[in-house]
């Protein structure tokens, strides 16, 4: 037992292709930290210890931008006090010390109570650009 993530897209003719099949919590869950009353992580670990599952119910409309490397370096990114500011948005590193071109560092996630996934989106982005590794 526990989470099992499919990751999936959605061709422009409309074909569906299944891209990863993932036996764990897997990144495009991740929004479940703050988004949902019972986190992905949290199911996992009560599915594998036999405990009830929590509640998944989406609380307010979430996004959730992945952070990536830019350059290649070493130490955290430039940017944290702008991204933090960001009212809505929060941050998780990864804890990765070397920067690379593409290389997933973290990601942002946003809440927009009241509002649209659409701004839940602008907020994580606009987050998401002070950041630079």
């Amino acid at each position: 037992m526990g989470v099992f993530g499919v990751e999936l897209f959605l061709t422009s003719t409309d074909q569906l292709l299944i891209n990863e099949l993932a036996p764990r919590p897997h990144n495009s869950g991740h929004y479940t930290i703050e988004a949902c009353p019972t986190s992905q992580f949290e199911n996992h670990l009560r599915a594998i210890l036999g405990l009830p599952l929590g509640a998944t119910t989406l609380l307010a409309p979430a996004a959730m931008v992945n952070l990536l490397g830019t350059n290649s370096r070493e130490g955290g990114p430039s940017g944290l006090a702008e991204a933090l500011a960001v009212p809505g948005a929060n941050l998780h590193l990864y804890g990765k010390t070397l920067s690379r071109p593409g290389r997933k560092m973290g990601h942002m996630t946003a809440l927009a109570p009241g509002r649209t996934a659409a701004a839940a989106l602008k907020i994580a982005q606009e987050a998401a650009s002070y950041l630079e590794f």
